[in-house]
């Protein structure tokens, strides 16, 4: 049986000194390696530090990533996932405020927001186009979107590392 490999990013946006170790044995735990993570300063949160990850793995990845990271105290990350044969691309944002937020993609990233969820923007707004707003405006992730913004340009010009790993 052959399994369909996908590749993905990890971005660690915002990590306590103390936390990167734990960080390291997670990603390690999900991606199979044992390789150590080069971790940088993040100038938009002192004593923080981020690190970017590029990985090729099994589909599916994205989400045990997602689920290996999102319990750890003022942690910040974003994770992506491209899309594959059969599946449709994924992204996953955390922030200590708002939790987790996972997204659908298509194949240029762009967030995918299905009928159903338009449908349930128009019935919560019942003519109050503010509500439909604040309703489509969860749905594309806009609060995650200005949360991670800083962390995301002190990240600019980053190093990436590349992680490979056959099925």
């Amino acid at each position: 049986m052959s399994t369909t490999l996908t590749r993905g990013t990890v971005h660690i946006l915002s990590a306590p000194t103390a936390l990167c170790p734990h960080v390291e044995w997670a990603l390690g735990s999900v991606l199979g390696l044992d390789t150590p993570v080069e971790w940088q300063r993040q100038s938009a949160a002192p004593g923080e530090h981020r690190t970017e990850l590029r990985w090729t793995a099994p589909q599916g990845t994205g989400a045990r990533l997602a689920s290996a990271l999102r319990g750890w105290p003022r942690l910040r990350f974003e994770i992506t996932e491209e899309p594959s044969a059969g599946a449709d691309g994924s992204r996953w944002s955390h922030t200590p405020d708002l939790g987790i937020f996972h997204a659908t993609t298509d194949v240029s990233g762009n967030i995918m927001v299905s009928e159903d969820r338009i449908r349930h923007a128009y019935e919560a707004g019942r003519g109050d186009p503010s509500v439909v707003f604040h309703e489509l405006s969860l749905a594309l992730g806009e609060a995650w979107d200005e949360e991670l913004e800083p962390f995301r340009l002190a990240a600019a010009g980053a190093p990436i590392r590349w992680l490979h790993r056959a099925g």
